[in-house]
């Protein structure tokens, strides 16, 4: 269904791809917020691969099966001791991004790499555990406030798309308010269900034939290493 028009979330698959990113990986891997461990499948050859996450969302709401359950913000691992961290979807989802940055650093090589990803025009989600957005300019202070050196910080989907995909999820969780609350909006929801497939694709075409407009996008991309 996800690999479908039909999912509200189909437009993300039209954006650069953190499978992409990963290009960038090398040596000992730490994916910090592992969830299913999904890069350990893709990484380039020779790396070496180590998952954590944090257990009050990693086993509660993910049924994670990391190699060490920790805090981002308190990362049991030596200095200088990592070479590449994964860190996608989760800088939001951390209640002090400055010292979880910082401690990045701290056990990164020099010259090692930070490849991360969050969203930026994204809905709450795994609450209570949300706590911030970052346009590019504050993701970029933020990393550059951890003593990274920033060579990229993208838009990860197109004004376009990003507006389709708002619309779709707004549209979809009315209906399920509606369900939950069995207001009279109910009976609407096959309209939602078929405007979803119509959104997705009227969209998608809008956002090939549209530049992109970098003030609006549902996230981005980052890609920093330690001097």
């Amino acid at each position: 269904m996800a690999a479908t028009p039909f999912h509200p979330q189909w437009l993300l698959r039209s954006g650069p791809n953190r499978e992409q990113l990963l290009t960038h990986a090398r040596g000992r891997v730490l994916d910090v917020g592992c969830a299913n461990r999904w890069p350990e499948r893709i990484l380039p050859e020779g790396c070496q691969y180590l998952a954590l996450d944090y257990p009050a969302t990693g086993s509660d709401l993910y049924d994670s099966r990391p190699d060490v359950f920790a805090d981002a913000a308190c990362l049991p691992f030596a200095d200088n001791s990592i070479d590449t961290v994964l860190f996608f979807e989760v800088l939001e989802h951390v209640a002090n991004p400055q010292r979880t940055l910082s401690e990045i650093t701290r056990v990164l090589k020099p010259g090692g790499m930070l490849v991360m990803s969050m969203p930026f025009l994204y809905p709450m989600h795994d609450e209570p555990h949300d706590y911030q957005r970052y346009t590019r300019h504050g993701l970029m202070r933020e990393l550059q406030a951890a003593k990274l050196d920033v060579s990229d910080v993208e838009p990860n989907l197109s004004s376009a798309a990003t507006a389709g995909l708002m619309a779709n999820l707004a549209l979809s969780g009315m209906a399920l308010e509606a369900l939950r609350r069995r207001r009279p909006a109910v009976i609407l929801i096959p309209l939602v269900v078929l405007s979803i497939p119509l959104i997705n694709l009227c969209t998608w075409v809008l956002s090939k034939l549209f530049p992109g407009w970098t003030a609006m996008t549902a996230g981005h991309n980052a890609i920093a290493s330690k001097p």
